[in-house]
């Protein structure tokens, strides 16, 4: 099957960087999505797909020590989030710039900051599709948690104070390049911080008042509207309803059923735009076994419709 990716050359190569981190927020597990979503075979799944599938391991994180990392303000393990974030941009980046389409598997969705300013240094003007139940565009100002899980957006944008600690990551994205859609649970200092940029959100208000069809084309008219950008899609497994995703730190009910996930999934990559995907806060510790095995299975089948996989 040809592929018809714009911006991803033949023999399509997809390579999965691997995250194990939970530094970014204080539930341990989340580390462990990666592991789970590759030895359930994805690799295979990708192949089968035609794609070319470039894994060598896991990222590995331990040497980056977290012991002496102090809170920064109210940031909580400030330190080791840039290191570890800071190393997944060089490794998307390195992916991206060989033609390489990057699946980051994650780990908690604080390592968006390094996927998206990896991307972005191969295709500056890319967009961001961010599939999530919450926003993760809190500042400093207006977090409650300290948690940099519930920040990445906020650094990406270059809004907010500014940390010796994370000056590697530059404002590469501009407001009008982003887009949510799945939201149903924003702290009321995002809300002012979504309205005072004009960011562009898809509530799940949206999408039972027009259906995750004209939400997705509505989406793309926003950050893409000459079909012409690469696209960079991040999808937090909690944007699907916890019935779909269980096992995930941060679920929240009334979310998106499995097709509209999909759904989401499927048209991007009928774009041909897609570049690099993350896949995050996949967590096997939240859940009984057959809980796991579903959201594993799920984040599994996300990843092959962003890719190519259809129903027919």
């Amino acid at each position: 099957m040809a592929s018809h990716l714009k911006f991803i050359p033949e023999p399509k190569t997809a390579a999965i960087v691997g995250c194990p981190f939970s530094g970014g927020q204080p539930r341990l597990g989340v580390d462990q999505g990666p592991i789970h979503l590759v030895k359930a075979g994805l690799i295979g799944q990708l192949e089968a797909l035609g794609w070319k599938v470039n894994f060598d391991g896991h990222h590995q994180f331990e040497e980056i020590s977290a012991a002496n990392d102090p809170p920064i303000g109210i940031l909580k393990n400030p330190r080791l989030v840039s290191r570890v974030t800071q190393s997944v941009a060089q490794a998307v980046g390195a992916h991206a710039a060989k033609g390489e389409l990057p699946l980051t598997l994650g780990g908690d969705h604080s390592l968006a900051m390094g996927t998206i300013s990896g991307t972005f240094s191969k295709y500056p003007d890319a967009c961001v599709i961010w599939i999530d139940a919450h926003a993760d565009i809190n500042t400093a100002e207006s977090t409650g948690s300290g948690n940099i899980h519930g920040m990445p957006v906020s650094f990406l944008l270059g809004i907010g104070s500014k940390f010796e600690e994370f000056s590697w990551v530059k404002p590469v994205l501009s407001p009008e390049r982003l887009v949510y859609i799945g939201l149903r649970d924003v702290d009321v200092g995002e809300k002012q911080i979504l309205r005072d940029n004009k960011i562009k959100a898809f509530s799940m208000h949206e999408v039972d008042k027009y259906g995750i069809g004209k939400v997705v084309e509505m989406a793309l008219d926003h950050v893409n509207p000459n079909r012409d950008r690469p696209i960079h899609l991040s999808f937090d497994v909690d944007a699907l309803d916890p019935s779909v995703a269980p096992s995930t730190g941060t679920p929240v009910r009334g979310g998106l059923t499995f097709r509209e996930g999909h759904y989401i999934c499927e048209t991007i990559y009928e774009t041909g735009l897609l570049v690099a995907m993350d896949l995050m806060e996949v967590n096997p510790s939240l859940a009984d076994e057959a809980s796991v095995q579903q959201t594993v299975a799920v984040g599994c089948s996300l990843l092959r419709s962003a890719l190519g996989e259809t129903l027919l």
